[in-house]
């Protein structure tokens, strides 16, 4: 903001100054040389004063001393002194006619004609000629002086939108880092006011809507307490239950498998709890090759029971991802599980480097999404027909990693794409644009 603000006021001010230097230019040198004119015809006026037509002939005509290119002509036109045409030109001519001085500009020198008054009658006209260097050089200072004070107010200018744009743009910049802490989820903090009623409108705006987003936050986090309590009680004592039955009974595999998904919702609770409450560490990191070994441990034997290959391809190299390892396992087993349910055929899941981020594509051979990719995602309280709240989980946890879940490829043999933040990474796109880019997972 502060480079355009520069640029708009330095820009008018550049225009205003041409605008007005130019015509003032024009007019200086005017002036100049007409007061240059002015001065030769006062000058050529004095001395005619010195010059007497009314001699004996044969006497010579004696013109006063002057710098200035001096000539007589009589009524004819004729020269019969000084230097300067033979013949009168159009100025003596005019002064002859008329009785009345006359100027111009000849050949670059100032021309002034007077007439020679005898009584009421013209006997005569002296041409005076003098060099325009002076009015030139005079007109040249008063241009180059113009230049600079031009140059000082331009100066001026874009001292005065420095210190406009800086007035303007710190406040901005104070409210901008005050959004973002609250965008981190700190809404204890308040903007300060900057005494600019459209600045402090906004920061108003801002204030009132971090009291409120605390105000939910609040009763969503004491919420959330309120629900893992009232879920971990009787999910502790289903775990009882199950386990004195196996110690009863001796156990069987119907009672390992419900032990081991009492497990696992107990890590989904654990998980989602984690995320509501904002518990993960952000530091948290994981290798997709040791993790994707953990995924393909869980789901092939369920997969394998379905006639459905599960096939897992890493880079050969490490790939380091920015995300909590629960949170990507809680993840990947809602679009394995979802492509379990929906899909067909084979499942392959591949996980490469793109553009200084980490993908991961889970991919089936089935028909696809049945409705809208968009709608998809959505939670819908219904059961009509559709993906559930799996995908609008997945997203949410894969947003509170800061990555990304898209589908690149909706169907037939969809792709559905998870993408995360690599330490150090040199991202050379951000994730709107990653969203165009083709999946690379088989299909």
């Amino acid at each position: 903001m502060r480079r355009r603000l520069i640029a708009a006021i330095a820009g008018v001010a550049a225009v205003a100054v041409v605008l007005f230097a130019v015509p003032l230019a024009l007019l200086l040198g005017r002036t100049y040389r007409d007061e240059d004119l002015l001065r030769l015809q006062r000058d050529t006026v004095a001395a005619t004063r010195e010059i007497d037509l009314s001699q004996q002939p044969g006497d010579a005509l004696e013109l006063p001393r002057t710098s200035d290119r001096l000539a007589v002509y009589d009524v004819r036109g004729r020269r019969i002194a000084g230097r300067g045409p033979a013949l009168a030109d159009a100025g003596v001519r005019a002064a002859l006619a008329s009785a009345r001085p006359t100027d111009g500009r000849a050949g670059g020198r100032l021309v002034v004609a007077v007439p020679l008054l005898r009584g009421e009658r013209v006997t005569g006209a002296v041409r005076a000629a003098r060099d325009e260097a002076r009015a030139i050089t005079d007109a040249r200072r008063a241009w180059l002086l113009l230049a600079a004070v031009g140059a000082g107010v331009l100066a001026l200018a874009v001292l005065a939108a420095r210190l406009l744009g800086t007035r303007l743009a710190v406040p901005l910049e104070r409210v901008a880092a005050a959004a973002s802490r609250r965008g981190e989820g700190d809404f204890s903090v308040r903007t300060a006011r900057e005494r600019i009623a459209e600045v402090d409108a906004v920061a108003r705006a801002l204030d009132a809507t971090a009291a409120r987003l605390d105000e939910l936050v609040s009763r969503e986090r004491a919420f959330t307490a309120d629900a893992s309590h009232q879920l971990r009680t009787p999910l502790a004592a289903l775990r009882i239950e199950l386990e004195a039955l196996a110690m009863t009974n001796g156990g069987g595999p119907e009672l390992t498998a419900a032990l081991a998904q009492v497990d696992r919702l107990q890590s989904t609770i654990d998980t989602l709890l984690s995320v509501a409450r904002d518990a993960q560490p952000r530091s948290a990191s994981v290798d997709l090759g040791a993790l994707l070994d953990d995924v393909q441990a869980r789901w092939r034997g369920p997969l394998a029971a379905a006639a459905r290959p599960l096939h897992v391809r890493v880079p050969g190299q490490s790939l380091t991802v920015l995300a909590s390892p629960r949170v990507l396992n809680e993840i990947l087993d809602v679009l394995l599980d979802n492509a379990h349910r929906h899909g067909a055929g084979e499942v392959s899941v591949t996980a490469r480097a793109v553009a200084g981020y980490a993908a991961v594509e889970v991919a089936d051979g089935g028909a696809g999404f049945a409705i809208d990719v968009d709608l998809a995602f959505e939670r819908r309280r219904g059961s009509g027909a559709g993906h559930g709240i799996g995908l609008a989980l997945a997203r949410s946890l894969a947003h509170a990693e800061g990555g990304r879940l898209d589908v690149p490829n909706p169907g037939p043999r969809p792709v559905v794409r998870l993408l995360l933040r690599r330490p150090h990474g040199a991202a050379t796109a951000s994730f709107d644009e990653l969203g165009t880019a083709p999946p690379l997972a088989p299909t």
